[in-house]
Order: structure tokens, then C-alpha cells, then sequence
């Protein structure tokens, strides 16, 4: 059986992002897993489009994996804190989040071509605002790192989505 990342479990409705949406044909489409039982981790291989300059991975590229990563580690721990799983949860709004704020720190130049491991840890958890710090290696060396707020997905956000 084939283990079904956190974003597989999204709603029809909102599951569109160009990051991390499964029913976006052009996006990156990533998958963000429990690593263990504090760690959540996404692994991405950049394509050549992904280029900054020949042979780095384009910055924004990793504000799309970090941005996309910490929200479905939100998700999760959203779910995990109500005491379900992701299979268990209701298709419902509350265990989406989005971002508010997303601060990236770039370390070194990212190589283009390898698996990018993203790691993210939950540091706060409160009812509609979860904070996530991460990391983004390449061949085991850590080439950026963040914090994100994200928040409960709005209220307008899901009449736009219906």
C-alpha cells in the first residue's frame, strides 16, 4: 500500500495551489510526510526550469517548497492535536492553513538536479495559528532555513474556492 501524503487529503476545492495542490497539473505537486513523531519531511527533485543561475535552484523555488511544506505540517499537527489522522479527519476547512508569514534564511547556493529534503518541526500550536521552523538540505548540507506563521485558512478564501 502506498503511504498518502498530508496534501493527499485536502478537499477537491482546495487543492489547486501551484506548490503543493494534487489537482494542479503544472505545479510542483509536493508531498509532505510525519519523518517521525516531531519531523515532517518533503523531498523534491528541482527539474531544469527551476534554474537561478546554471546549476542553483532559483530562490523562489525554495520559498514554494518551504511556504507549501510548513502549511501541511500545520495541517497535520492541526489534525494530530484533534486526536485523528489524516484519514480520519472531516474534509474540513479548519485543518487547512495558509500562510501569514514566511521568513527564509539562504545559507548557501542550492544545487540544481539532486533531491531537496525539506524538514519542518511544529515550535507553536494554538487553535487557528500554528508556527513551523525548517530546513532545506541538498546532499546533507543545509542550504536555507525558515520560519513560518501560518494561520486557519479565511473564511473568504473558502467562498472563493466553492
Amino acid at each position: 500500500m502506498t503511504r498518502k501524503a498530508f496534501q493527499d487529503f485536502y478537499p477537491d476545492h482546495l487543492s489547486h495551489c501551484y506548490g503543493c495542490g494534487r489537482l494542479n497539473e503544472k505545479g510542483l505537486q509536493i508531498k509532505t510526510y510525519w519523518e517521525d513523531d516531531n519531523t515532517t519531511l518533503t523531498v523534491f527533485i528541482p527539474r531544469p526550469e527551476h534554474t537561478a543561475i546554471p546549476g542553483f535552484v532559483y530562490g523562489g523555488l525554495i520559498a514554494s517548497l518551504f511556504d507549501c511544506h510548513c502549511t501541511g505540517t500545520a495541517s497535520a499537527a492541526a489534525i494530530r492535536a484533534a486526536g485523528l489522522t489524516p484519514e480520519t479527519a472531516p474534509a474540513e476547512p479548519r485543518f487547512r492553513f495558509v500562510t501569514a508569514a514566511l521568513h527564509v534564511n539562504y545559507l548557501r547556493p542550492t544545487p540544481l538536479g539532486i533531491p531537496l529534503e525539506v524538514r519542518g518541526q511544529v515550535k507553536e500550536l494554538k487553535a487557528r495559528k500554528v508556527v513551523v521552523s525548517a530546513t532545506l538540505s541538498a546532499g546533507g548540507q543545509v542550504c536555507a532555513t525558515c520560519e513560518a506563521v501560518t494561520v486557519q485558512i479565511p473564511e473568504t478564501f473558502l467562498a472563493a474556492a466553492q
